[in-house]
């Protein structure tokens, strides 16, 4: 049960600035001509201790970015390198956001407040530090959607609109623009990592894998003074490896595709942030594609786990100069079995059942997989529906929400079938969410009407049942706690 809907007290820290210098520059927010709030989200802010602010003083902090009490004096636009599309980029940070400001959640996790579009930094290069309204709309959806839906992701605290005009050669220009704010973990990526080891920085290397070590992965990090910096690095990279793992597990399940599975938009803490031209893939389709200009498929649907392999392999480079290869080497050799229990361990909590050990769950999921292949059903339907086909009352007749289907469909939705009526529920299904005709999803069509809706009407009726009727599937997947 996730308790980030109870109350929190605000707790501002500044952890961060013993790094500032090595890491980050001080910049100015730009100063918009008008703001309108259009998303607060006070179930996030809560966690925060954030929650009590007035609109007025909320478009103080995150449309004018006003320095919170106890946390950092100046935004810090942070600097990092990264592998895009596998080709190394020594010229790349933060071109349109910095980190804002840093707090202590109900948990006492380190917590980072990050912008998007809030204006040029010494790493915009001949980009405008913008933001389109649009993409702000685009990420909230993102966000609401993983999470809801078990995935570990950055979260949309804020989207106040700007009122700058913008032009963008992918959409309809001019187009309307706006300032987010992103609720993470953490935003070190991996590569500021590899920033540090092209400049052969050895002692910032090993202060940045302590920082990381310490706030990211507290339960490694025992005697953390009495460690090495090898055995830093080290620790580091074994549980980075096992949240990457995790994380790409639940994508597969979620049947989410990132689109830009870059270095640079790796972090650290294992959290999945930074959405541009993101899907969901609707259908089990390996080649499934989200950006229109990854000409070659290198991010599509099933390759993104030898996406987020690859980027491991090249956060090891970079630590390989504080730290011995074996560690390294023995923690990516993991990161396949890792990945393949994540995956099973994934695929049952959204089947709603017990698992049985990994190599009864591999079949399972192996057997899903083929009656997925046939794309007789969409991802979410089949998620949606299976968790009641297993039941005793179903057994005897033609499964909830099954189409009409072939005959070699049909084997194969039996051989998943017999498979799945071995498990035992995990838990009731008595929400009212479960008693719907169809599941949430975000084809995305829906996604461009919800849009379309505020481009040419300033309605935003979709977007806000949208996103209540996504925090409602959370609740339901026991995600969230009703308020």
């Amino acid at each position: 049960m996730d308790s980030q809907s109870q109350g929190a007290a605000y707790r501002g820290t500044k952890t961060f600035t013993a790094l500032q210098e090595l890491l980050a520059d001080p910049v100015a927010p730009a100063d918009f001509p008008k703001l309108t709030l259009r998303t607060r989200n006070d179930r996030a802010a809560a966690q925060i201790g954030l929650d009590h602010l007035s609109n007025e003083q909320w478009l103080h902090h995150f449309g004018r970015f006003a320095a919170l009490p106890d946390s950092l004096e100046t935004p810090l636009a942070m600097r990092y390198h990264g592998h895009q599309f596998r080709v190394y980029n020594p010229e790349i940070g933060d071109g349109r956001g910095f980190l804002f400001a840093q707090m202590l959640d109900q948990d006492d996790r380190l917590m980072d407040l990050g912008t998007k579009g809030s204006g040029t930094t010494p790493w915009s290069r001949s980009g405008d530090g913008r933001l389109t309204l649009k993409g702000a709309v685009r990420e909230y959806l993102a966000t609401e959607m993983l999470e809801a839906l078990g995935i570990n992701t950055s979260r949309t605290l804020s989207i106040v609109e700007t009122h700058e005009e913008l032009w963008r050669n992918d959409e309809p220009s001019p187009t309307r623009s706006a300032v987010m704010v992103r609720l993470s973990h953490g935003h070190v990526r991996f590569g500021t990592f590899q920033r540090l080891a092209y400049l052969q920085d050895e002692a910032g290397m090993a202060a940045l894998a302590r920082y990381c070590l310490q706030h990211y992965y507290p339960e490694l990090a025992t005697d953390i003074g009495q460690k090495s910096d090898a055995e830093c690095a080290g620790a580091l990279f074994n549980g980075v490896t096992q949240r990457m793992a995790e994380l790409v597990g639940s994508y597969m399940v979620a049947g989410f595709v990132h689109g830009v599975l870059n270095t640079d938009n790796m972090n650290i803490s294992g959290e999945s942030f930074d959405y541009g031209p993101w899907r969901f893939a609707q259908y089990w389709q390996p080649g499934f594609t989200a950006a229109y200009f990854d000409q070659q498929s290198l991010y599509c649907f099933a390759r993104q786990p030898e996406a987020f392999h690859w980027n491991l392999g090249q956060l090891g480079t970079a630590l390989r100069m504080i730290c011995p290869a074996e560690p390294l080497i023995d923690a990516l050799n993991d990161f396949g079995p890792r990945y393949q229990i994540a995956l099973t361990k994934q695929f049952c909590w959204r089947l709603n059942i017990v698992p049985q050990g990994l190599e009864k769950d591999a079949l399972l999921v192996q057997a899903a997989e083929q009656f997925l292949l046939t794309e007789t059903m969409t991802i979410d339907a089949f998620f949606f529906f299976a968790r009641f086909w297993g039941r005793s009352d179903t057994q005897s007749s033609t499964p909830k929400g099954i189409p009409q289907l072939k005959a070699d469909e049909e084997k194969l939705l039996n051989d998943f079938l017999s498979k799945l009526r071995e498990y035992k529920s995990a838990g009731d299904d008595k929400h009212d969410y479960w008693q719907n005709s169809e599941p949430q999803s975000m084809a995305i069509e829906e996604v461009e009407a919800i849009w379309s809706d505020i481009a040419e009407q300033d309605n935003w009726t979709a977007l806000n049942s949208k996103i209540s009727a996504l925090r409602a599937m959370g609740i339901a997947y026991g995600r969230f706690v009703k308020k």
